[in-house]
């Protein structure tokens, strides 16, 4: 999922997320700001369950705690209100055009890069009624960002692999062997440099540091990895392997059933006797 900011003078932003819950909003509009060198003093969002409540005008509580961490008032868009919402779907449009249709990329972490260099090389560099579009952006008024991020929440669950790695982000993490094949939790708070990760009941498996989105970087620690490396020293054995079944061609009787059933003749195939062909090759 693709999370942007549109400023005032038509800059664009994006970030790439998994998921859309909010801690994984909080981050990726963190990273948007960071990009733009700040935050305005208005946020202008859609209707998202992550943002307001259903059903209401209120905002949800994490929206509105960020809120006061950023210092900014949030405005929901109201409905029936086509050009306002229209200013942001026409930059959509503009970006799934110039950039999404030919972006060589196959992996979030690729197309979190590629994006990066479109928005500075291409959307930038439009041209608008003073100037280019990044220029213009540039310097724009905007706010100081607060010293960290939002500290919200992030949680998703992740099956470990066969060799005892659970991915996140493009990354992979290592946990016990002896629960691999199992689901549990990978937990990340929003600038915080590590990572846990707990079983179902809450059990505490493993802390990491958190490898960057997208990096394809394998982390597993010193504990983990002579725990491996002896449950597969142990999985060895000097037994001799199973013998392997011997092909054994079908008998007379099976043979004479099986043409019972099909309703073919149970007369045995004719002898053929080598001698007369001898005899016939001898005489030619």
């Amino acid at each position: 999922m693709l999370v942007g900011a549109l400023s005032h003078s038509g800059r664009f932003r994006g970030v790439f997320c998994e998921q859309m819950t909010f801690g994984h909003l909080a981050e990726a509009m963190h990273r948007v700001l960071v990009e733009l060198g700040g935050t305005p003093q208005l946020w202008r969002t859609d209707r998202m369950a992550t943002i307001v409540i259903p059903g209401t005008e209120r905002l949800t509580v994490d929206a509105a705690q960020a809120a006061k961490h950023y210092g900014v008032q949030i405005t929901v868009c109201p409905p029936r209100r086509a050009q306002r919402k229209g200013v942001v779907e026409a930059a959509i449009k503009y970006l799934t055009r110039s950039w999404w249709r030919s972006a060589p990329v196959t992996t979030m972490g690729q197309a979190q890069r590629s994006l990066d260099r479109w928005s500075v090389d291409v959307a930038d560099q439009r041209p608008g009624p003073g100037g280019a579009v990044g220029a213009v952006g540039a310097a724009e008024p905007l706010r100081a960002l607060p010293a960290a991020a939002y500290p919200a929440m992030i949680a998703v669950e992740r099956k470990a692999s066969r060799s005892a790695l659970v991915a996140f982000e493009g990354n992979r993490y290592s946990v016990p062997p002896g629960y691999a094949a199992r689901t549990m939790t990978v937990r990340a708070r929003v600038g915080e440099p590590v990572l846990q990760i707990v079983t179902a009941t809450g059990e505490l498996l493993a802390t990491h540091r958190r490898a960057p989105a997208g990096a394809g970087q394998l982390v597993r620690s010193v504990e983990h990895a002579a725990m491996l490396e002896q449950a597969v020293l142990a999985a060895f054995t000097t037994e001799h392997a199973c013998r392997r079944k011997v092909n054994r061609p079908p008998g007379q009787e099976a043979l004479a059933d099986l043409a019972r059933l099909k309703g073919l003749t149970t007369a045995p195939a004719p002898v053929i006797d080598l001698g007369r062909y001898a005899a016939l090759e001898v005489a030619c």
